[in-house]
């Protein structure tokens, strides 16, 4: 029976669920409530089972044509043929159920850590657990940019409002409050007590009781449009099936044309249809899009082992093709914990010392005693006003502390919430000011959270019948809020020398890759009932300036100098003061060339799309920038040609982070719409973990070259060798169930292995491909044909020595030609390791699972040569020295003389680059 919660109070509500607001559920009672109602999941299309995905592995057509033929074979008592055709089938199934299981687990694995985190409150402890472990009961925390995990009952709220267009389709943002009580028939967007699954905090934050989860939601009502999405196939496996339907036709002519001829010359119509089938089988790359998916999770796995993890598999692709990252500054390029290190009060710097969130340092005051007597209530005043206005949580061991812990000296202190935050409310604490002992005292009634386009943010506190404000926020939005300025222990009215003086402080704390943040306060009239921002935010008092720094991650530094080599620009973007953005820029060398400028936010708003998009041609970072900005910047780089990678973490990022053609989100800090909105996110907010990802997407793009260039040149040789043999009128080089059998050892281990190759020294010292560029771009068709006319070379002749040298033994002839197809493919695939490196350069133990794949496959065909038990299944003889010394001499020496003559062209065009440079 459906509940109406809008119709309850928060007592009801919480009596109805059985929870104590102040304690949450215990783990305990969770777990029972979890088995008892189920995950808060929706219900999803219903999963393929293991025994369907095997069986799957024969509805191929291809596979059938064979199971027929095995049919045909037994009915006409053709025995060891039909058992090994089908057993050729069973391996080929089981290879195909192995690659599909494993990339099925892959994706839920994916799924698993792209699941968006709920906050809680259980056992009286606020800890973060996977929202699809929510049961009715659970309180839920919310902030700006979250998405929803369930439907809430909201118990306490702070100007929270919700984006409900997924529900409603009205894109009007909704004030939401715990206060109404609303009638039954009250419609769902007017219920403004109830925040629903999947909708979107847009501002301010609440807390919320779970009074549905799962299919039992709102949302679970429109559970049936989710089920109905299709997974589609990327840009690039839809061109290989495209190019594998052209190859289909014309193989199956070829085969036609040999089935036809050999029927004509008298060869028996049985053996000539199966001979064509199996031709066919061995000639269609018709394990060519299964491999590309394989080889697309291979390198998906590999990126989430360093920590970028793919939501779409179309950014894989797209990420070998950027041309330009955009990135967040702090957290992304820096190591994302800010320490105050300067403080400005009252016309004189303060030094503060200490590193990273431990609250252990001291205020270096300067030489002038006579300062600090007289400034003692303003440095109070500025680190009240940090630790107050500030929702960060100090913590030690993981535990909340109060400031009489404080002495622990094996004490492992961090932050939970914003590190510009969390650096203010260290910096207090070292002067010895605790939130926790400052709200013993006063109260908060009133919270203006932070805004990316305010850039501010203020808190109204109560203390013994006086109300206060406290704000702080960019020094020059804090500055043109203020009327009056601390000097010398006392507020005097701020002049414009004084402003100026503040500003040009401001500007050399910056300079020096300080970030800047203004504190000021007032009293408010104790009648100010109703809070409205711009009269509690206006004649404030300019209290000083607090200057932290974030250090640049050194692994950024590398990854800039990666991109200036792979050819990608690098740009930045931050929302700190102009300065600072360019001090970091050059210590990261994001800013080197003379002709690169830098440009801020009211910049961009003056200009025009054209000059906008002119602009961003000589620009390589952004300050002082706001979301929308972030937006301009991607949509004129997009106009100018370019394939752009964009970072962002908060709500107000998203739209940039989608129209990018790669969105990157923060996986530690982003909100849950962007992670939504973006097809990568960084597991560790870590610039270089993007370009990890682009060197990743270029592997496996040149890895899918590589299976295109070793699969369709082993083909195009495999069916020239019987063609031009029905050519010549000779017998057939190969039996059926020879072609079959070498499918199998050639198609199989080695191409996967291909798929693990750890690609080319220089694959990140090139230039970013076009994403229009052909898959067989680069002069690949040549190479496949002209390896194709090479392998059908030196079969046939060795075919012809074995049949007019040897006795005419065709047996024997045909155990050659056989044995030498297989071993010249799978010395070829050696050789398509790299399309600019030689073997010899690389090495052929670089890749030892390709090694041990091509050892497995030689000794498969030892098996059927001397194994008398297959020699009679397979038609084949044993081989002599001098036969091997034949094979392995036209074979092998392909390989390597095709390998000398690369080192010797590579050789000569670098010392050509050499000379002219």
């Amino acid at each position: 029976m459906e509940r109406n919660w809008q119709a309850l109070t928060i007592e009801e509500t919480l009596r109805e669920l059985q929870v104590d607001r102040g304690l949450g559920l215990t783990d305990k009672e969770a777990a029972r409530r979890l088995e008892l109602v189920g995950t808060n999941t929706l219900t999803r299309k219903k999963k393929t089972s293991v025994l369907a995905l095997f069986f799957s592995q024969f509805t191929d057509f291809m596979v059938v044509i064979l199971m027929a033929a095995a049919l045909i074979s037994g009915l006409l008592e053709e025995y060891a043929d039909a058992i090994t055709i089908l057993t050729i089938i069973i391996i080929n199934a089981v290879l195909g159920f192995v690659q599909e299981y494993r990339a099925e687990r892959s994706l839920e694995a994916l799924k698993k850590m792209t699941a968006p985190d709920a906050k809680v409150k259980r056992g009286n402890r606020i800890i973060k657990i996977a929202a699809n472990s929510l049961v009715p009961g659970d309180i839920v925390y919310l902030d700006t940019g979250d998405i929803v995990p369930a439907d809430l009952r909201l118990i306490e709220s702070k100007q929270i409002e919700i984006n409900e267009a997924v529900l409603t389709g009205e894109s009007v943002t909704v004030k939401k409050n715990e206060q109404g009580v609303y009638r039954n028939d009250t419609p769902l967007g007017d219920r403004r007590n109830v925040v629903y699954m999947g909708t979107i905090v847009t501002r301010g934050k609440g807390t919320g009781v779970v009074i549905e989860t799962g299919m039992g939601t709102e949302m679970g009502q429109i559970a049936g449009f989710i089920e109905q999405v299709k997974d589609e196939a990327t840009p690039l496996q839809k061109r290989l099936e495209h190019l594998g339907r052209w190859l289909v036709f014309l193989c199956l002519f070829i085969v036609a044309f040999v089935v036809v001829s050999g029927i004509i010359r008298g060869e028996p119509v049985y053996r000539m249809i199966l001979t064509g089938v199996s031709l066919a089988v061995a000639a269609i790359p018709e394990g060519l899009p299964a491999i590309v998916t394989v080889a697309l999770a291979v390198g998906v796995q590999k990126m989430v082992k360093q920590q970028a993890i793919v939501r779409a598999l179309p950014a894989v692709e797209t990420l070998g093709c950027a041309t330009v990252i955009c990135s967040d500054k702090t957290g992304t390029m820096t190591q994302n914990e800010m320490t105050v290190r300067q403080m400005y009060l009252s016309g004189e710097y303060l030094a503060i010392s200490g590193e990273g969130y431990e609250p252990r340092g001291e205020y270096v005051y300067p030489e002038d005693k006579v300062w600090r007597a007289k400034n003692t209530e303003g440095l109070h005043m500025a680190l009240k006003i940090a630790a107050l206005c500030n929702n960060a949580v100090l913590r030690k061991n993981r535990v909340g502390v109060a400031g009489l812990f404080r002495d622990n000296s094996e004490a492992t202190w961090n932050i939970v919430g914003d590190p510009t935050e969390g650096a203010l409310l260290v910096a207090a604490a070292k002067g010895g000011v605790w939130r926790e002992a400052l709200e013993k005292r006063e109260s908060l009634l009133y919270e203006l959270t932070f805004d990316s386009e305010r850039k501010c943010m203020s808190v109204i506190y109560e203390l013994q019948g006086s109300k206060f404000c406290y704000s702080k926020g960019a020094p020059d939005i804090i500055l043109n809020k203020c009327s009056k300025v601390w000097v010398n222990g006392e507020a005097v009215v701020l002049t414009k020398e004084l402003k100026e003086k503040i500003l040009s402080a401001n500007d050399n704390m910056a300079s020096r890759a300080l970030r800047v943040l203004g504190l000021a306060y007032r009293e408010l009239p104790v009648h100010l009932q109703e809070y409205k921002e711009n009269e509690i935010e206006d004649e404030l008092i300019f209290v000083g300036l607090a200057g932290m720094i974030d250090p640049p991650r050194s692994s950024a530094k590398r990854a800039v100098a990666v991109c200036h080599t792979a050819g990608i620009k690098t740009v930045m973007i931050t929302g700190d003061h102009k300065k600072t953005a360019e001090a970091v820029a050059r210590e990261l060398g994001v800013l080197t060339d003379p002709a690169e400028q830098i440009l801020t936010g009211p910049e961009i708003e003056e200009m025009s799309a054209y000059q906008l998009k002119e602009a961003v041609k000589h620009t390589a970072v952004y300050a002082r920038v706001s979301p929308k900005h972030k937006l301009s910047i991607v949509k004129a780089l997009k106009d100018g040609g370019h394939i752009v990678a964009m970072t962002g973490d908060g709500v107000n990022d998203a739209p940039a982070v989608k129209e990018a053609d790669i969105g990157v989100s923060m996986g530690l800090t982003g909100t849950d719409v962007t992670k939504e909105a973006s097809s990568l996110i960084l597991g560790n907010d870590d610039f270089a973990t993007i370009i990890s990802a682009v060197k990743e997407g270029r592997i496996i793009y040149d890895n899918i070259r590589k299976f295109i260039r070793y699969l369709l040149g082993c083909n195009i040789g495999e069916v020239l060798t019987m063609f031009v043999a029905t050519l010549l009128g000779f017998p057939l080089p190969l039996l059926p169930i020879q072609i079959l059998w070498m499918n199998l050892v050639t198609d199989g281990l080695p191409a996967m292995a291909l798929g693990l190759d750890p690609g080319d020294p220089d694959v990140m010292q090139r230039r970013p491909r076009s994403p229009k560029e052909s898959i067989f771009a680069h002069g690949l068709v040549r190479r496949i044909i002209v390896r194709g006319c090479v392998i059908t070379l030196v079969v046939i002749s060795i075919y012809l020595y074995g049949f007019f040298l040897c006795g005419h033994d065709l047996d024997l002839a045909r155990t050659m030609a056989f044995t030498a197809l297989v071993f010249i493919q799978l010395f070829y695939v050696f050789d398509c390791r790299s399309e600019r490196y030689s073997i010899f350069e690389l090495g052929f133990l670089s890749n030892p699972y390709l090694v041990g794949a091509v050892a497995c496959s030689m000794l498969m065909q030892l098996a059927v040569i001397y194994i008398p038990f297959f020699q009679r299944t397979f038609k084949t003889v044993p081989l002599e020295t001098g036969h091997w010394i034949i094979i392995i001499v036209l074979t092998l020496g392909t390989t390597l003389l095709q390998g000398l003559l690369r080192t010797v062209k590579i050789r000569r065009k670098r010392k050509i680059i050499y000379l002219k440079s």
